[in-house]
């Protein structure tokens, strides 16, 4: 844990204070692209922005996107996990820090349904966000991607020509975003890791990157995935998009996926020999040559 996550660890606590949530023991949940504390007794998750905010300007408004996204799935019956009740979800702010409130659900991994089922769950979910009415961003992952690559560039971390080849597949990543003229809400990350398998069900969850796009981009996030049989997945989801449109935005996605990693092993040293291999996989994927 470096120094953003232990402030974000303490901003959570102290914010739950200040609400009203007295004899706080704060449970780590994952330190990642942001901090998840669960905030015991109390079945509260603070989602603390941490990773994210080093890319994205205006935190406060991914999270309140994100709250009135899961507010009007939850109002549809759609299995999404919910805002917290116990405290005001907020955004809330403390020290520098941006969070919100969620309510904790249990989660097993040993529940993960069949490929097939993640297919349909996620056409089961574009059903219920089509009707949403909020403004919602037109471009998101060109947002991270830019800001990600301004990021690495100040830092020094990645090479010239890595970051010269990255920023060429940014520029494809922008052509494929435009091509599509047909969109709707997305979830935005739509991989099993953002479902929660409780002892009810499968539960979407981690709305924050949600936009307006074509639906092959989330189609993209599940093939992608190495949780699971992506492209059965994909085969599990009706009328999906054609193979070719298809591959387009899992290039797309690899390009973003490839800068998180890099990103997040700039905060995270333990991840910075899996980052390079990443990057060098990704490398040689996009140019046909070794090393």
């Amino acid at each position: 844990m470096d120094d953003l996550s232990r402030r974000g660890l303490a901003a959570a606590v102290a914010v739950a204070r200040r609400l009203g949530l007295r004899d706080v023991e704060p449970e780590v949940l994952k330190d990642s692209s942001n901090l998840l504390v669960r905030l015991r007794p109390a079945p509260v998750v603070a989602r603390v922005a941490t990773t994210t905010a080093l890319v994205r300007s205006d935190v406060a408004a991914w999270l309140d996107r994100e709250l009135a996204v899961a507010r009007y799935l939850q109002g549809r019956g759609a299995p999404v996990a919910p805002p917290s009740a116990d405290l005001p979800p907020g955004p809330h702010r403390h020290d520098g820090l941006e969070m919100s409130f969620w309510t904790h659900l249990p989660h097993d991994p040993a529940r993960m349904p069949a490929p097939e089922d993640v297919g349909r769950l996620l056409a089961d979910l574009h059903h219920a966000l089509r009707g949403y009415p909020g403004e919602l961003p037109g471009h998101a992952p060109l947002d991270d991607v830019d800001a990600t690559l301004a990021l690495l560039d100040r830092a020094g971390v990645v090479a010239g020509d890595d970051l010269a080849l990255l920023r060429a597949h940014r520029d494809r990543l922008a052509e494929t975003l435009h091509t599509s003229r047909s969109t709707q809400p997305l979830h935005g990350d739509a991989h099993p890791g953002n479902l929660l398998l409780t002892p009810e069900g499968p539960v979407w969850n981690d709305f924050e990157d949600t936009w307006r796009g074509p639906v092959a981009w989330d189609l993209a996030c599940l093939a992608e995935t190495p949780r699971l049989d992506g492209p059965a997945a994909v085969a599990g989801y009706p009328d999906p998009p054609e193979d070719g449109e298809l591959a387009h935005f899992r290039a797309a996605r690899r390009v973003q996926g490839t800068l998180w990693v890099m990103l997040l092993a700039t905060r995270f040293p333990d991840r910075r020999a899996f980052a390079a291999d990443w990057l060098r996989r990704w490398r040689e994927s996009v140019t046909g040559k070794p090393g």
